[in-house]
């Protein structure tokens, strides 16, 4: 399978490393200032699941010169997922490619699905704390890593099925889900509530259960997300909202998520695709979510990196 890694920030480079590592062909799509640090320092992952280096690596910067590919794995932030899609369309319409998007949220399938096909979009979302260092190498402080996909379209069968032959030769969870919308769900739940309340509070996740009155926040985030998916067709049950409730609790006290990351790195920070991407919802079905609707207000001024304070 030759597979296409679009974006070669901590997500796309640990995720295109193990790929390179099992053996596939991968190359990777990125704008030129990446392509130039990726050249002088190669592809370097430093994780617990084990450390990676590899300097042959192929690079695309114009998606007019990607050919044979069959898969395109989408690992960027959701406020590129506008700027992206154009040379995301060139590439599936050349080559005819399936899209395995690794954004968190839900608002980016349906714009996948309306530029390339309802049938070459897959269902997909990552699970891993990683980082690039100023060498640009990734560094992974979670324990572990999961990558799931699965299909939204019956003419996926067979793309899926060569996936699931994978994850047993990769240093990585990469695992099939039969019902990948409601998992995309919990982990939306999920994130909106960690990276929500750790970027507010400007802390890492171990003060969320410190503080009985922070974890409520949390909580409740946990909670308006799991009625907006109802709200959408994937219902959760008690069992299984209390159980994206408890992952809060199965982190080391210094981990954080990755918005908080680009908070204090002055970065950009994906609140208009996460909570923002709630609100719509909440608008969209007539229902409120007040919690939801604060952090969104506190982390709105944050959206394109450090404001600037006169």
């Amino acid at each position: 399978m030759n597979i296409l890694v679009f974006g070669a920030g901590a997500l796309g480079a640990y995720l295109g490393g193990r790929l390179l590592e099992a053996g596939q062909n991968v190359s990777f799509f990125v704008r030129e200032k990446r392509a130039v640090q990726l050249t002088k320092e190669g592809l370097k992952i430093k994780s617990p699941e084990g450390n990676f280096v590899s300097r042959e690596i192929t690079i695309y910067t114009t998606p007019e010169k990607v050919r044979n590919i069959d898969l395109v794995i989408l690992a960027i932030k959701g406020y590129h997922l506008d700027q992206v899609i154009p040379q995301v369309q060139t590439i599936a319409k050349q080559t005819g490619a399936f899209v395995l998007p690794l954004l968190n949220g839900m608002e980016h399938i349906g714009k996948l699905q309306e530029a390339i096909g309802n049938e070459k979009v897959l269902g997909g979302f990552a699970s891993i704390v990683a980082t690039l260092n100023e060498q640009g190498h990734v560094e992974h402080t979670s324990g572990s890593s999961t990558f799931k996909f699965g299909i939204l379209h019956e003419q996926q069968t067979e793309i899926c099925e060569q996936l699931e032959g994978l994850h047993h030769q990769m240093k990585t969870k990469f695992v099939r889900e039969e019902n990948i919308l409601k998992s995309m769900w919990k982990k939306y739940i999920f994130i909106t509530a960690f990276s929500g309340v750790t970027s507010a509070m400007q802390l890492p996740s171990g003060f969320i259960v410190d503080s009985e009155a922070t974890f409520t926040v949390a909580k409740k985030v946990i909670r308006e997300m799991a009625m907006l998916a109802g709200q959408e067709g994937a219902v959760l049950t008690e069992k299984e909202v209390e159980t994206v409730i408890k992952t809060l609790t199965g982190f080391k006290k210094e981990a954080t998520s990755s918005m908080h990351q680009d908070m204090r790195k002055g970065h950009p920070i994906e609140v208009e695709h996460l909570q923002g991407g709630a609100l719509r919802l909440a608008v969209k079905h007539k229902v409120a979510v007040p919690v939801i609707e604060t952090l969104y207000g506190i982390l709105k001024p944050y959206e394109y990196g450090k404001p600037n304070i006169l």
